[in-house]
């Protein structure tokens, strides 16, 4: 009994979730986006979440002009869909209305190279490809074993190992993804303005001062105080209630 309930229920909070999301659409395509950013809400407290939703949700503080929360769900949405190029777009479009200009720090050599190998696909695409080189490793070893000219085993022989080359370069990169996916703990400010300390207290100077909706790196906690790293290595401490991290 307290099993068919539980069905029910997660039956009912599922269809619930969809009724409130396509509420939260019509109220968009009303121009309602105070109701529709409401709307959406209600699914993510329901524990629903997607890319369509964040970027809906994000359309909505955009529509509003709302810049902290808008890039903050567009980020949200590009960690469920890395490759969304519509949310990647309307991204640039928000992050144009941020007063902060921060400047990238570009990488050189090696490890600029290295970097860019990795940025071809995001971690779970990685790992997709190691598992199809693995396949395909294998249909090159029957390949090699039942095959009676030499130079066709030689093909397969040569292809086997070609393989193995790129299976192993996927495995190395969907781990290294991984772990800086993991490690990595991006946040959005979502104070109107932020200073940022050079000590972790109230009463320490201020290193430089940030606007909303600018995203930062953080690097280290301690108490109400959280390090941050800008995408040019400058470093700070802000409190906490002033950003939203992003996982």
């Amino acid at each position: 009994m307290k099993k068919l309930l539980y069905i029910l229920l997660l039956v009912t909070q599922v269809f619930w979730g969809q009724s409130a999301f396509e509420k939260g659409n019509d109220s968009y395509k009303k121009e309602k986006y105070e109701e529709a950013v409401a709307q959406y809400d209600q699914v993510l407290k329901s524990g629903k979440q997607s890319a369509e939703l964040y970027f809906n949700l994000a359309n909505s503080y955009y529509k509003m002009h709302q810049v902290a929360p808008a890039i903050y769900n567009y980020e949200k949405a590009l960690l469920l869909n890395p490759d969304d190029t519509d949310v990647q777009t309307n991204l640039k479009f928000a992050q144009k209305m941020t007063i902060d200009e921060i400047k990238v720090v570009p990488k050189v050599g090696f490890s600029k190279m290295i970097d860019d190998l990795l940025d071809v696909f995001h971690y779970e695409s990685w790992a997709w490809l190691a598992v199809g080189a693995s396949v395909l490793f294998l249909l090159f070893f029957i390949g090699y074993y039942f095959a009676r000219i030499t130079v066709v085993k030689r093909i397969f022989f040569f292809g086997m190992f070609v393989v193995l080359l790129g299976m192993f370069i996927s495995i190395a990169a969907a781990i290294a993804e991984r772990d800086h996916y993991k490690n990595e703990r991006p946040a959005i400010v979502f104070a109107e303005v932020a200073p940022v300390k050079s000590e972790p207290k109230t009463t320490a100077s201020d290193a430089f001062v940030l606007h909303e909706g600018t995203k930062v790196f953080v690097i280290e906690s301690l108490d109400n105080w959280r390090k941050i790293q800008l995408t040019d290595d400058t470093e700070g401490w802000i409190e906490k209630d002033a950003i939203k991290e992003l996982k």
